[in-house]
Parts: structure tokens; C-alpha cells; sequence
């Protein structure tokens, strides 16, 4: 069974703006949308309220909520963040397995 790391605060924000940047959803689709416990979710939909991310639109059927156009700013803002931390990695790998290369190559060339 793969083992599967703690999803931080900020992490749950993001899937949940996410989910709702193409249309307005109700708690039990985004609790399945995003795997996040219903419980859970209600505390992070009320952050996300309370600071203007998501609108709250009650309904005959229920409660739904949609992303803000500044949920949709933030949204767009941690993407970006999201991909630079993965172009950081990919360019610290790389750097490394240069670096092992020129070793290699060294060590075989002092060996001649």
C-alpha cells in the first residue's frame, strides 16, 4: 500500500479553488471531487468565504459554492508558484546529475 503524505492547508485551498474554477459545486461533489472529509472541508469552504475566494449561493436544493474572481486571481497565483517549485527541482536535479557527470568524467580522464 502506497504510503501518501499529509496534505497541507495550503495544498487544500488550492484543490478546492481548483475544482470549483469551472462550475459551482455542492459540498458532497467537491468532498469527492478533491477526497477531502466533508468535516474538514466545511472548515476550509468558511476560510475560503470569509476571506472572498468562494460565493456561498444557497438554493431550494441545497448550498453551492463557485470560485470569486479573486479566488480565481489567488487560484492563478498559486499555480504559477506551483510550477516554479517544480522547474526549481528539475534544475537542481539537472544541475546535480551534471555535476556527477563531470566527476566521472574527470576521475576517467586523471586515470589516462
Amino acid at each position: 500500500m502506497a504510503c501518501q503524505m499529509r496534505r497541507s492547508k495550503l495544498e487544500l485551498y488550492q484543490e478546492i479553488l481548483e475544482a470549483l474554477k469551472d462550475k459551482p459545486l455542492n459540498v458532497d461533489c467537491l468532498s469527492y471531487q478533491t477526497n477531502i472529509d466533508c468535516a474538514v472541508l466545511k472548515q476550509r469552504l468558511n476560510f475560503l468565504v470569509q476571506n472572498g475566494l468562494i460565493k456561498e449561493k444557497t438554493l431550494k436544493k441545497g448550498t453551492l459554492f463557485a470560485i470569486s474572481y479573486r479566488g480565481l486571481a489567488v487560484l492563478k497565483a498559486l499555480n504559477v508558484q506551483r510550477h516554479m517549485e517544480q522547474v526549481k527541482k528539475a534544475m537542481l536535479a539537472a544541475e546535480g546529475s551534471m555535476q556527477a557527470e563531470m566527476l566521472v568524467q574527470k576521475r576517467q580522464h586523471s586515470d589516462e
